[in-house]
């Protein structure tokens, strides 16, 4: 029966809203690409990395702008075996001895690819656009583009770059309504709209829900590419 049949909607309504970070990550299974948020102090999704932590899937590679920095709980899904490659724009240590992360590596324990910032944010982007791969003058001529492929445009020379795509994208933002929309507090944004975009099942853990619908003009990632929500208050 229809709505034009009935004079009312008989849909189930929209509603993203889970009350657990377990039932966030609901199927989240060994060998899954994450790409979680983060940058300075801004935007980790730590309630949600604890989460993944106690679920342990195994073989996961991270794709993370920094897999040690110490406002993020990444380095401790490492820590505990379930990483087996980072893609990173920053890994180094913060002190005079290697950290856990580094002597995996040197270990050959783990897979490192190490991209410049600009690059790994743009190959994110390009995933949630459905290009496949793009060519950047950055980088060429470094280590970071050994074993790639280059073409000369012009008067540059360029490093092919194939986008990046995930399985779960964890993100952190401030507020959320019933349909997935969410907006950012300031930086708290960084990577959060690319990466939604580029994963398969995207996850939000906010400090607020709200009932009513946030404004347009307010929206600063559509609910179209959030799947679930938890809100875990001012929790880091």
């Amino acid at each position: 029966m229809t709505v034009r049949e009935t004079g009312r909607d008989t849909r189930m309504p929209i509603d993203k809203w889970v009350t657990s970070a377990a039932e966030a990550l609901a199927g989240v299974g060994d060998g899954a690409t994450v790409l979680i948020t983060g940058f300075g102090g801004a935007g980790f999704p730590n309630v949600l990395i604890r989460a993944l932590r106690e679920a342990a899937p195994r073989n996961l590679t991270l794709a993370v702008n920094s897999a040690t920095h110490p406002y993020s709980l990444t380095h401790e899904l490492i820590e505990d075996g379930l990483v087996a490659k980072v893609i990173v724009s920053a890994a180094r240590g913060r002190g005079k001895e290697p950290s856990p992360f580094e002597k995996l590596w040197i270990d050959g324990r783990i897979e490192l690819e190490c991209l410049p910032q600009g690059t790994f944010a743009e190959r994110i982007r390009a995933g949630g656009a459905g290009i496949p791969a793009f060519y950047t003058p950055v980088g060429f001529g470094t280590d970071l583009a050994v074993g790639k492929e280059v073409r000369r445009f012009g008067e540059r020379d360029c490093v092919l770059e194939q986008a990046i795509v995930g399985d779960l994208a964890l993100i952190r933002a401030d507020t959320a309504d019933r349909w997935g929309n969410l907006t950012f507090r300031h930086a708290q944004a960084n990577f959060g709209p690319a990466m939604a975009t580029a994963a398969k099942l995207a996850v939000a853990e906010v400090r607020e829900t709200v009932d009513e619908a946030i404004a347009p003009e307010r929206v600063q990632l559509s609910g179209v590419y959030v799947d679930r929500v938890f809100a875990v208050g001012d929790a880091r």
